[in-house]
Formats: structure tokens, C-alpha cells, sequence
């Protein structure tokens, strides 16, 4: 199964940020058990690379790295052993790097113009972010009407309240969401929380 076919089973992807390197394997551990084998690891704190290794390095789930402004950074995450790269913005550098890498690109895209500019770049697949404040579910199923090949992964604004509006629009591959994985939670290694958090989360997804 390929890293955006993963995606796809899935259906959410857990958005983390981690401050200490030694809190990624309790993490990865407490998303396994809570049935979400899956982790977006954003590059907002000097921890990431190491703690991207960290999960990887497991060998029980798909990691990826987030976050990502530059084309060093997608050097760092590949070599950390990250299987996909979120942006918040299009980049074509960072996009032409991961094709480089061979590794999946999904770049941030809330407007047709963006997206177009996706599609041009060969991408079939885009991250909706942030997304409440971009018009939400509804904005996803209005754009999907002219780009009838691409998918969207919205973030940003996603929660337990609003996660099936995004799930019942067919061209949303996926959901990205922290509310299972909060940052306190994380930093105090309070990874029951997480793990009960998660398996909650994934309850919601199967509906």
C-alpha cells in the first residue's frame, strides 16, 4: 500500500508537536494502541528530526514530517525517515524536493488558483489549511466540484464536533487533527490520555 493509499485507511491523521525527542516512542506507542498507526510530526520545535527517527525507526507506523518551509527541511525530514511532507503554503521548491526524494508532497491549498497551481506542479492530492477559517467543509466541496481529480487533507480548526462534515465529502482523503494529542498531554508523558484520546477518535471516524 502506498504512503497515500495509507493515508486514505486512516482517514486522520494525528498532528503532533514535540518539544523532547524522548517522548516520541511513548507517543508512537499510544497511537498504535488506540488503533492510529499514523502521525503528522510538525517541524515547529528543534525535537522533530529526532523525534521523527524516533517513531520511524519503530516500524509500526507511517510518519511524516509537517511544518515544512524549505527544501533543507525536507532534506532533514527524508533522512529522519519521514514517508511524506506536509507544508502549510505551495512551494514549488519544497514540492520539486520531495519529487527528488521520491516521498509524498502535500502542500497547503485553500484557493483554485493555489490548487491549480498544485495540479500544475503534478500533485493530485493537497492539504485544506487552515481549514475552519477557509471556509470549512463547505469550501472543500465547492472547489471539488472543478478539480474533479484532486483530494483534499483539511487541517487546521478540525475537531470531534465538525470531523464527520469533513469525512461524508468523497474528495477528502483524509482529516489532520491534534485534539487527540495535545501538547501538555505529550509533555507530560501522559500517554493513557492520548491512547484513550485516540481510540475515541477513531470510534468518531468509524462512525
Amino acid at each position: 500500500m502506498d504512503v497515500l493509499s495509507s493515508l486514505r485507511a486512516a482517514r486522520l491523521v494525528p498532528v503532533v508537536v514535540l518539544d523532547d525527542a524522548r517522548q516520541a516512542d511513548g507517543l508512537a506507542a499510544a497511537l498504535v494502541a488506540g488503533g492510529l498507526p499514523v502521525a503528522e510530526v510538525t517541524f515547529r520545535t528543534s525535537a522533530a528530526q529526532d523525534s521523527i527517527r524516533a517513531m520511524a525507526d519503530r516500524g509500526d507506523m507511517l510518519v511524516g514530517a509537517g511544518t515544512v518551509l524549505t527544501p533543507e527541511q525536507v532534506d532533514q525530514a527524508v533522512a529522519a525517515g519521514a514517508s511524506y511532507v506536509v507544508s502549510p503554503g505551495l512551494s514549488r521548491a519544497v514540492v520539486e524536493r520531495c519529487g527528488e526524494h521520491g516521498v509524498l508532497a502535500l502542500p497547503g491549498a485553500v484557493t483554485a488558483t493555489e490548487i491549480q497551481a498544485a495540479v500544475e506542479l503534478g500533485l493530485t492530492t493537497v492539504k485544506f489549511f487552515p481549514a475552519g477559517t477557509s471556509g470549512g467543509a463547505p469550501a472543500i466541496a465547492a472547489l471539488a466540484a472543478p478539480f474533479a481529480g484532486v483530494s483534499f487533507v483539511p487541517t487546521g480548526g478540525v475537531g470531534p464536533k465538525n470531523l464527520q462534515d469533513y469525512l461524508g465529502i468523497a474528495s477528502v482523503a483524509a482529516v489532520g487533527g491534534s485534539w487527540m494529542v495535545p501538547r501538555d498531554a505529550v509533555k507530560d508523558g501522559d500517554f493513557d490520555r492520548v491512547r484513550t484520546l485516540t481510540a475515541e477518535a477513531v470510534a468518531l471516524v468509524q462512525g
